[in-house]
């Protein structure tokens, strides 16, 4: 474990630290003896390590291994001292003798929080004012031990690259496609009967006819399929009419078309 003295005479020489300021904060606030922190000096990181739950060998051999310190965290006495600057920073008259009350005697830590537990105000601002304190204290004690906080690098997530979809790929996407409703559509022709079936062919020969009208006036205008070219399909389009269907058009005769009687 790295030294924690000062070297004697002429000026030290500060490291530069990452360090991680919320763990480092935990393992300052934590005094339990059975609870030792560790800064590593090159990644910042904070290792903690609890008696009787990490293996004894692995914390001997962290204590003794010098790219780590050791943490000293602040004391229960200089923490219990925080409570009591606090405690006349609160304005109202009930909750600051709610405070006063509760850290007397054993157990004030636990009773002092649970009393601001239902003070979300006030409970934020003992936050704040305790992580102010224990900044003061992380810093003294980083400048002590020479080393100079930095910044964190921050990693980028790592995003998967999108797939790059070739005009080949799409066309065998499309042609797959079809393929599975051709066969969907023979599937299905298979369960219709002879009158079905004839509905079912007057409005795929419609189908071909317009995509065979769009073809033609594309070729006309070179302009595409304009406002209009649906309109020139559907009248070029040569489409038997069965006795269940009217008209060939792209929608069902609606029930109210059925029953209209016819213009006298």
């Amino acid at each position: 474990m790295a030294d924690s003295d000062s070297g004697a005479g002429g000026p030290q020489q500060l490291r530069d630290i990452p360090v991680d300021w919320e763990a480092l904060e935990d393992a300052f606030e934590n005094n339990a003896p059975e609870v030792h922190s560790y800064l590593h000096l090159v990644s910042g990181e904070v290792l903690r390590v609890v008696d009787g739950i990490a293996d004894p060998e692995m914390h001997s051999r962290i204590a003794s291994d010098t790219t780590y310190m050791r943490i000293e965290p602040v004391s229960s006495r200089e923490q219990y001292r925080w409570m009591e600057r606090f405690i006349p920073m609160v304005e109202e008259g009930e909750l600051r003798d709610q405070l006063t009350a509760a850290i007397d005697g054993k157990g004030a830590f636990r009773r002092f929080k649970d009393v601001l537990m239902t003070y979300g105000t006030e409970r934020e601002r003992w936050f704040a004012f305790r992580s102010e304190r224990l900044r003061v204290f992380m810093e003294a004690w980083l400048s002590a031990h020479g080393l100079a906080p930095v910044a964190r690098p921050v990693w980028p997530a790592d995003v998967p690259p999108e797939p790059v979809i070739t005009q080949d790929v799409l066309v065998a996407r499309r042609k797959s496609s079809a393929e599975a409703l051709r066969k969907q559509l023979r599937e299905l022709a298979e369960t219709l009967g002879a009158r079905d079936l004839e509905k079912v062919t007057a409005f795929a020969e419609f189908v071909k006819a317009r995509r065979a009208a769009r073809g033609f006036a594309h070729r006309q205008d070179g302009s595409g399929s304009g406002p209009d070219s649906d309109v020139a399909a559907d009248s070029s389009s040569d489409v038997p009419v069965t006795a269940d269907k009217p008209a060939a058009d792209d929608e069902e005769a609606t029930p109210s078309s059925r029953k209209r009687p016819a213009a006298r």
